[in-house]
Parts: structure tokens; sequence; C-alpha cells
């Protein structure tokens, strides 16, 4: 435990902290995109996906254990990730010298400010979706077990959409950054790489956020319904 706390507090550490935390996240939100995917399926497809899910590790597992676990779990990685972000560029502020902050205040580096606030925002988001999708909590049309429609009626609300979309393009560029800068993180950086680097990294964040905003355009237009 003392040497996994030692490679944490390098900055390394920290920086790979961030790539590996960084890496399950984008593994499950392209998974849960491809889940989301059955919604066009209909009604049944959708609400049997989400029972199916539900029921996950049963009879071993009760009612929803599991994904309350790995809902927790991701917030615990989420948070991680975010911490570490901080702490280095703290440490990165702190190592450039007083006189080189000053010039940093005056112009920042759009792609850290936005890793750095777009962190803070995403990790409010995910509360917010469990809240809005998941319990209910802030979703007045709430049927419980009725997944499919209680995710066609959430994005019947304007603000809602407006939220969720302001979060896509959050993650998008989050996904964009952070997926160039995990290749760098994990050394993988050589000639070969670095010319196919920033067409992956794109290439995964439009994905994400071309999919996801489908969603409540879709629903706008009538589609789902």
């Amino acid at each position: 435990m003392r040497r996994v706390y030692s490679l944490y507090s390098t900055s390394v550490g920290k920086k790979y902290t961030m790539a590996v935390s960084g890496a399950i996240f984008v593994v499950f939100v392209i998974v849960h995109m491809f889940g989301n995917l059955k919604v066009y399926l209909g009604p049944e497809a959708f609400n049997h996906y989400a029972e199916g899910l539900r029921e996950f590790g049963a009879p071993f597992l009760g009612h929803e254990w599991f994904l309350w676990v790995f809902r927790v779990g991701l917030l615990a990685f989420l948070l991680i990730h975010t911490v570490a972000a901080w702490q280095t560029s703290r440490q990165s502020w702190a190592a450039r010298g007083q006189k080189y902050k000053k010039q940093e205040k005056l112009v920042f580096h759009y792609a850290s400010r936005t890793m750095r606030w777009g962190g803070v925002a995403l990790l409010l988001f995910v509360v917010y979706h469990i809240l809005h999708l998941t319990t209910g909590t802030l979703h007045p049309d709430f049927i419980p077990g009725d997944a499919y429609h209680n995710f066609v009626t959430g994005f019947r609300s304007l603000p809602v959409v407006a939220v969720y979309f302001a979060a896509m393009i959050a993650l998008g560029l989050h996904l964009y950054h952070g997926t160039w800068s995990a290749f760098q993180t994990m050394g993988l950086d050589g000639p070969r790489i670095k010319r196919w680097r920033e067409p992956v990294a794109l290439g995964v964040a439009l994905l994400v956020v071309l999919v996801n905003l489908s969603f409540p355009v879709a629903v706008y237009t009538g589609i789902l319904q």
C-alpha cells in the first residue's frame, strides 16, 4: 500500500492514475451508449434490456445490487480522476515558477482549462443523470420499471435537453483531449502511433457525442414517442 501511495505522490503516478481511471470511464461510456441504442428497437426491447441489467447476478446478487455497486464504483473512479487532475495541475503550476504563472493567467491553454472544469462538470452530470433517469428523484413523470417511458419523457423537457447537450459537448472535449493524452502518458507515442493518435481521439469523441445527442433529437422529432 505504501508503494502505491509513493507512486501516486509523483506526477508520473498521478498521470497514470488519470489514464487508467479515464480509460475505465471511456469503456463505460461506449458500452452504455451501445446499450442505449436499444431504445430504437422499441419499448419491449429496451425494457427487457434494462430489466436484464437490474437482475444481473441473480440469484447470488439482489435486485439492482450489481448496478448500484457499478454506479458507486464509477463515481469513485471519476472522483479519483478529478482529484488526480487537480493535483497534477497544482504541481505543474508550482514547478513553472511565479513569473510563468502570471503569464499563464493571461493566456490559459484551452484544452487544459476545459479538461479541468469539464471533469468537474461531468462528475456533477453523472450524479444528476442518476437522480434523473435511475432513481427518478428529478423526473416528474417517473414510472419505476418502465425504462423506455422514463427515457423518452425525460427528454421532453427543454431545460433537461439543454443540460444534456452541454454535458455531451463537455464529454466530447474531454474524450478527445483525454484519449490523445492517454496515448502519450502510457508511452504510446511512436511515429506510427502518433499518426493515428489524433484521428482515433477525434473519432471516439465524435461517435459518443453524435450517438448520445441523437436520443433527445429523436424524441423531439417524434421518432421516439
